[in-house]
């Protein structure tokens, strides 16, 4: 049974986000720091790192995509060991109040048709749906969404 301990989330390096991103089964492939930085790179982005005793657990990576008033969720995970704790709820209001306090106006995400627990979770938090891309398979349709702040 998992006690229930304190989770902080703080602006931390991109290597412990990397630590935490190894940890998802979800994820096909583990993407190294230098995928992350790449991504980012040129970008107002905000690292925000989950922890339980000390312990890297959970993790977002946004930035500045698009340059319209909005900022960009690209990828958050939770290990497995410590889901159903509430630290992606966290880590999404961390996110929302450094967006407001930055100037920006709405939070975009994109997600994969066959992630259910997270389309599920983005739905209850008030996000709508803008966008759906084709994939050859659709359970890897990418749903886009964002939500206004």
């Amino acid at each position: 049974m998992k006690m229930k301990s304190e989770i902080l989330i703080k602006v931390d390096s991109i290597d412990n986000a990397v630590k935490v991103n190894k940890t998802v089964i979800e994820f096909d492939e583990s993407y190294d720091k230098k995928y992350f930085e790449d991504r980012y790179k040129n970008s107002n982005e905000l690292i925000l790192v989950a922890y339980i005793d000390n312990s890297p657990v959970g993790y977002m990576v946004s930035y500045d995509k698009d340059k319209d008033g909005s900022f960009y969720c690209w990828m958050a995970g939770v290990n497995p060991e410590f889901r159903q704790l509430g630290i992606l709820s966290k880590l999404m209001e961390y996110l929302y109040q450094w967006s407001r306090n930055n100037g920006y106006k709405k939070i975009k995400i994109k997600t994969r048709n066959n992630r259910r627990e997270m389309l599920s979770f983005l739905i209850k938090s008030g996000f709508n749906f803008t966008e759906v891309e084709s994939w050859p398979s659709i359970e890897d349709n990418r749903i886009l969404l964002e939500k206004k702040l």
